[in-house]
């Protein structure tokens, strides 16, 4: 989408106004829009879905281990499967299934009970013998791989075409979105949202969501806010062609070395997540990480070797210390929403969170999901979730 922001003057007031667009923002605004609120959504990039949207894998699955992660796929892979006749974009959703394959007896016991609590939720995920892995993916090399889970209903679609969908449906029903916008000041009067400062001027508004990805923690600073979300960088590489891959590869994630390849295009997309790296804006690429990275690849899927760099980038996920996302509005600052901290699983759960989002500004709260155990409270109060399937 080529967007020109100067076509449309900044609102002096809304009703709602969203900071970053993303696929959380853009489907908030979507959500709202569809509610009859009048919203304005603010992007400072001179596009939509540049931040972490745009950098990530595009993955979706429902393999998690925990129920509310499972629940938010649930919902949200439903309505991925949907998009296109709620929005009219196509997204190039492909369920080729996701394959864990892990390396150790405490990994396949952890999963064992990850696939049981799946299967509570209707999600019938399976274990996977090495046997079955190499007649599913004979290109692995399997040393070092012990078993695995695989669920047939997970897979990838484009980011892309999610939040340009939902972008253009937004504005089809009276949002104002503005790319180059960026935040520079929040007022807060009496203990609560008063206006957004930004660098094209103020927009008066009782209702801030705050959908600003690894940049969010800076967004809830200007309000006197701290909020524990942090940048983490990544980095993906996709190959040139390679006709040796299927087109019913699987989405593969080797869990040990936190490894992952998926069909992208004629190519093949494959990144090693940092994980435990310090926090960092950056998002250059390090040529080490790179390195260390493709040989690794190169190990698990021998084919590689034979195959080009076609690109690379680096993005940042948005972590919590438990892995899990915060949605919802924060005790502190009345008319202040928070929809972020998905910790490498936000693209897959942006819809649903959207949703759920403006069910608790329009009706007060959420009500397709129960999302209490999402609250920023549960940082203080000692009661984290944490994830296991974490990539």
């Amino acid at each position: 989408m080529n967007d020109h922001p100067g076509e449309t003057m900044l609102p002096d007031h809304a009703e709602v106004v969203i900071v970053g667009g993303g696929v959380m923002g853009a489907s908030a605004a979507f959500h709202l829009a569809r509610r009859g609120v009048n919203v304005v959504l603010l992007e400072r990039e001179s596009f939509f879905g540049q931040g972490s949207t745009g950098r990530c894998a595009g993955g979706i699955r429902h393999q998690f281990s925990t129920d509310i992660n499972i629940e938010l796929s649930i919902k949200s892979i439903a309505m991925l499967q949907r998009f296109q006749a709620d929005t009219g974009q196509a997204i190039d959703l492909k369920l080729n299934g996701y394959l864990f394959l892990l390396s150790t007896p405490e990994q396949m016991e952890r999963f064992r009970q990850n696939v049981a609590r799946q299967h509570v939720h209707g999600i019938f995920s399976e274990i996977w013998s090495t046997d079955q892995i190499a007649a599913r993916v004979p290109l692995l090399n399997l040393d070092g791989i012990i078993g695995g889970t695989y669920y047939s209903g997970d897979g990838i679609a484009d980011p892309s075409g999610v939040v340009n969908g939902y972008i253009a449906a937004a504005r089809a029903s009276g949002v104002v979105a503005l790319n180059n916008v960026e935040v520079t000041g929040i007022t807060v009067n009496g203990g609560a949202i008063a206006a957004v400062q930004t660098s094209q001027g103020t927009i008066r508004t009782p209702t801030l969501v705050n959908a600003a990805g690894p940049w969010s923690a800076q967004i809830a600073g200007l309000a006197g806010i701290d909020l524990p979300v942090r940048p983490e960088r990544q980095q993906i590489l996709v190959t040139t062609p390679m006709p040796e891959i299927p087109a019913d590869f699987p989405f593969i994630i080797d869990f040990q070395q936190r490894l992952y390849f998926h069909r992208e295009g004629a190519g093949l997309l494959t990144g090693m997540s940092m994980i435990g790296q310090p926090a960092t804006f950056a998002q250059n690429v390090d040529p080490d990480w790179t390195d260390q990275h493709m040989d690794c690849a190169m190990a698990r899927l021998p084919v590689l070797e034979t195959a080009g760099r076609l690109t690379e980038w680096a993005g940042l996920y948005e972590v919590t210390p438990d892995a899990h996302p915060i949605i919802g509005p924060l005790a502190e600052v009345r008319g202040f929403y928070v929809v972020s901290g998905f910790s490498g699983h936000g693209f897959m759960h942006g819809p649903i969170a959207g949703l759920l989002v403006s069910e608790q500004i329009v009706d007060g709260a959420a009500h397709t999901l129960d999302i209490s155990s999402l609250r920023t409270e549960r940082f203080v109060q000692g009661q984290l979730i944490e994830e296991f399937n974490v990539v």
